[in-house]
């Protein structure tokens, strides 16, 4: 048998084995208990517009703000990494290691409980606040990473250009190192992105008010009121159209950035 014949034939069973599976799984699922338990129209009807008006909103708004202060927070901290003076770097690695070795969950609830309890304070907007400075501080170290790599995958021959120049270094970070680096880094920023929106649903355990309740909260809390589990099929979707345009938007950009190589 021809090599070509037999890879035919291997692709052809892998085919078949694919569709005997789905079919199986078809077959022995229990449709009517599916359909009760996830896909109850009429309990996905009572969350609307409120999933989108209050929960998908705050969603959208935490994620945001997270974002952009780890963003601002990253980096600082990735040019204190590669700054030349020692306790600069030793702190920027310190910080970056042990918040990229702890669970957000446990830096959100520190933020939201612990700290006020040590130190009796709390931010403005209270525990919601709270979590936010938490997740803010994980995606800080995340995203400096990021950054750091960014930086130093511009070729060195644009800082000794610059420098030529006459530039000041502060001046050539900015005007000329940034730049190439953010163009670099957009893909991976932007998976950073769709990280936060999925650990927004971190903040439930800071407690929320009806108003400030994120998707997640939103229908776990309708989700017990009905004791039916479609209000979380309904949220995961709403998680989807959030997520799904800014992952194809990475796939675009790494492709136009290897047409680019």
């Amino acid at each position: 048998m021809k090599p070509s014949t037999r890879r035919r034939l291997f692709r052809g069973s892998l085919y078949v084995i694919l569709v005997v599976a789905v079919a199986a799984l078809l077959f022995v699922a229990d449709w009517k208990a599916i359909k009760f338990n996830f896909l109850d129209l009429e309990v996905a009807r009572e969350q609307f517009p409120s999933i989108i008006t209050t929960a998908a909103k705050n969603t959208v708004i935490y994620t945001v703000i997270a974002f952009v202060g780890g963003l601002i927070l990253g980096l600082i901290l990735a040019l204190m990494k590669l700054a030349p003076i020692g306790p600069y770097r030793w702190i920027a690695t310190a910080y970056i290691e042990l918040f990229r070795g702890l669970p957000a969950l446990l830096v959100i609830f520190g933020m939201a409980f612990a700290v006020p309890l040590a130190f009796s304070w709390r931010p403005p907007g209270g525990a919601v606040s709270a979590g936010l400075i938490g997740l803010i501080l994980v995606s800080g170290a995340y995203i400096a990473e990021t950054i750091r790599a960014g930086i130093q995958a511009v070729p060195p021959g644009q800082t000794e250009a610059a420098r030529s120049l006459g530039m000041a270094p502060a001046w050539t970070m900015v005007s000329v190192v940034l730049p190439q680096a953010f163009r670099i880094i957009t893909p991976p920023l932007t998976n950073e992105l769709v990280i936060i929106i999925k650990d927004t649903s971190l903040l439930f355990i800071a407690g929320m008010a009806m108003g400030d309740k994120d998707l997640t909260t939103f229908a776990r809390d309708m989700s017990s009121q009905t004791a039916n589990s479609t209000p979380l099929i309904v949220a995961g979707l709403m998680y989807l159209v959030i997520t799904l345009p800014l992952t194809q938007l990475v796939a675009k950009l790494e492709r136009h950035q290897n047409r680019g190589r």
